[in-house]
């Protein structure tokens, strides 16, 4: 638990104490300037997809999204996206899911304990999508704006019942060789297990090693690990739009392959704006999230062979909007907790398949629809 929570939960229990309700109170936020939003269609130029790209808002629920679109006077380029589905978020051990566990259940298409990563609950290790995807000759992805070691991008490369275990994820990283990385956790790699520098051993498998974002931009072939941050990249304030412009980078690099790719982008920080009880922030991540989708969606329209999906781990801070007004994008809400909430979460899709993502389904399920989509077949003897 953060100071901040510790704090805040500390206050509550003094006022349970003396018989008093503890309720958050009501915050306000208004867009200085909304951005432009446009129409995107796009006609798929084949049946099934050769690429796909996972996109995910680390704790982005229905609520947190309704309040971002009305602070943008109305227009969010996810709307873009054709279908519309719910998943279940529950953990094999907890309804309250983590972000290890949703996106295990997502890269592996198994439900597993809340702080396990790419095992089961039994601890057994499974294969990811993005494994599976480099087994067919796929170039493989993984973006995110906070630690790449973190729990949601180490989900698809690491096997662990720790999450926290960053080490010897940061091994599992080297062992795994995805084709493009990019997120914080410079120091992790620099100062590995056993006081190991890993970038040391990355440049020797051939890695490119950009340390921002510009440098990234000037690479045109080849293998990136791409540590922009020593640790978690700062606000979109500070950072600019990294995510946005790294993802176009990204694509532009793995598209290179004739077989296709898989590619994970997270919008890590979401979250910390559900945490921190920060609307504020919860409003700048989503937005630069949005951002980065509608630029994504611009280029999948024109390439015809690609499908996006767009969803959450789980909600965080139990966000509740409360009113405000479209014209001038002012909304006001409070929030309920500075944890996790226990709501399905919304699944948006745009491209070739798409219409399978539609309907209620578990978080699981996206594992297996993504690889249906793929042509991949039935993967059950892979667990």
């Amino acid at each position: 638990m953060n100071k901040k929570a510790l704090i805040s939960s500390i206050f509550c229990l003094l006022l349970l104490a003396g018989n008093f309700s503890c309720v958050q109170k009501i915050q306000t936020f208004q867009m200085p300037r909304p951005y432009a939003v446009e129409k995107i269609a796009g006609q798929a130029k084949q049946e099934k997809p050769k690429n796909i790209i996972l996109m995910v808002g680390d704790g982005m629920g229905l609520a947190t999204l309704y309040t971002a679109w009305t602070a943008n006077s109305g227009h969010l380029n996810i709307e873009n996206c054709q279908y519309v589905g719910l998943a279940k978020t529950y953990s094999a051990n907890r309804l309250i899911t983590n972000s290890a566990a949703a996106a295990t259940a997502f890269a592996t298409g198994r439900k597993t304990n809340n702080g396990s990563v790419g095992v089961d609950a039994g601890g057994k290790p499974l294969t990811s999508i993005l494994e599976i995807a480099r087994q067919h000759g796929l170039s493989t992805g993984l973006l995110a704006t906070c630690n790449i070691l973190d729990a949601t991008p180490a989900a698809f490369v690491a096997k662990t019942g720790d999450r926290h275990q960053w080490a010897e994820i940061a091994l599992q990283y080297v062992a795994n060789e995805v084709d493009f990385v990019c997120g914080g956790g410079w120091k992790n790699f620099r100062k590995g297990k056993d006081g190991k520098d890993l970038t040391k051993e990355l440049a020797g498998k051939g890695y490119q090693l950009p340390r921002t974002v510009e440098e990234l931009e000037k690479i045109d072939k080849g293998k990136v690990f791409a540590l922009v941050a020593d640790d978690n990249l700062p606000e979109p304030k500070i950072r600019g739009e990294v995510l946005s412009r790294a993802a176009m980078k990204a694509i532009e690099l793995l598209s290179g392959n004739d077989q296709g790719f898989f590619l994970m982008i997270e919008g890590s920080m979401i979250d910390d704006g559900g945490h921190y009880n920060n609307l504020g922030l919860l409003m700048d991540e989503v937005h630069d999230f949005d951002r980065a989708v509608g630029k994504v969606l611009n280029w999948t329209a024109k390439d015809g062979e690609t499908l996006v999906v767009v969803t959450a781990d789980h909600e965080t801070g139990g966000w509740t909007l409360l009113g405000g007004d479209i014209a001038t994008g002012r909304v006001k809400g409070k929030f309920a907790t500075d944890d996790h909430s226990g709501v399905m979460v919304p699944v948006y899709s745009f491209g070739p398949k798409a219409e399978t993502f539609s309907g209620i389904f578990e978080n699981t399920d996206l594992f297996y629809k993504m690889l249906a989509a793929y042509g991949f077949g039935d993967q059950e003897q892979l667990h």
